[in-house]
């Protein structure tokens, strides 16, 4: 009866060291679709990097879904994830817009040189200003993982959504080439560049996709998001993400003025 019970102990033991390693599986299944998606970005393959940065995404929600589910956590599982993050929605979405930026580039120059003029310096270095994404997404994952404030919530834009938006213009141009001469401006790479590098830093709080419970009330916002990002990606596909984006930082900024209002009117209440 004894060595039952001690069997039984040593099996749930080794059961519950299994289910620890689980949502670590799925981080690496993350970092290694971003590690691909780095070669097909250096290859010049942007719609599979691209494809990649989709993948890893959905990796990157099973590894906290399926944490939770388990009720597992681990110093080690949260270390792997931030790692894995950097990787797949800093290093690579910088590599894709480099890419995006050299054939800008070249075409500036193309351009330049048809019209007598002479390329300067800037048009060769200016594609390294899109290595500032994974800079500020390492800073971004960093301040991530010792901010409290971010348990329930973003204080910044967070890493996936930037990659997302990044990853989405070389699919943008395969879907329809004649957005090139509009998205592949210089201006315009390194302004969004610098734009989303800033936001993923600022002190601008995001809400997430995160249920306490499936109940409309309390989730209207989500609610909201997740039904027009639906919309959008059925009528304008892959041209909708960048909307996306845009409605989630829209919807967080209105979110946040009706709690303060609604703070506000609490408080003279209390005082009354």
């Amino acid at each position: 009866m004894l060595e039952q019970e001690k069997n039984l102990i040593i099996n749930k033991q080794k059961t519950i060291r299994m289910k620890k390693h689980i949502p670590n599986f799925l981080t690496c299944c993350n970092l290694f679709f971003g590690c691909i998606g780095i070669i097909f970005s250096f290859n010049k393959n942007l719609e599979f990097a691209a494809y990649c940065i989709g993948i890893a995404a959905i990796f990157d929600f099973l590894d906290g879904f399926v944490a939770r589910m388990l009720k597992v956590s681990s110093p080690i599982g949260k270390e792997l994830d931030s790692l894995a993050d950097c990787v797949t929605f800093g290093v690579l979405p910088a590599f894709i817009m480099y890419q995006l930026m050299i054939s800008a580039s070249l075409e500036k120059v193309t351009q330049n040189l048809v019209e007598g003029q002479i390329p300067t310096a800037m048009d060769s270095y200016l594609p390294y200003i899109a290595l500032l994404i994974a800079v500020f997404s390492a800073l971004r994952l960093a301040k991530f993982n010792v901010d409290t404030r971010q348990s329930d919530s973003f204080i910044g834009v967070p890493t996936p959504a930037n990659a997302i938006l990044i990853g989405s213009i070389p699919l943008i141009l395969l879907q329809n080439s004649t957005y090139s001469s509009v998205i592949l401006n210089p201006i315009l790479l390194v302004i969004l560049t610098i734009v989303m590098s800033l936001l993923l830093v600022a002190e601008l709080p995001l809400f997430a996709l995160k249920f306490k419970s499936f109940a409309f009330k309390g989730n209207e916002i989500r609610y909201i998001f997740i039904l027009s990002s639906i919309l959008l990606l059925a009528f304008l596909q892959f041209l909708g993400v960048p909307l996306i984006i845009l409605l989630y930082v829209l919807l967080s900024v209105v979110s946040n003025m009706v709690s303060v209002k609604v703070s506000d009117e609490d408080n003279l209440i209390e005082k009354k």
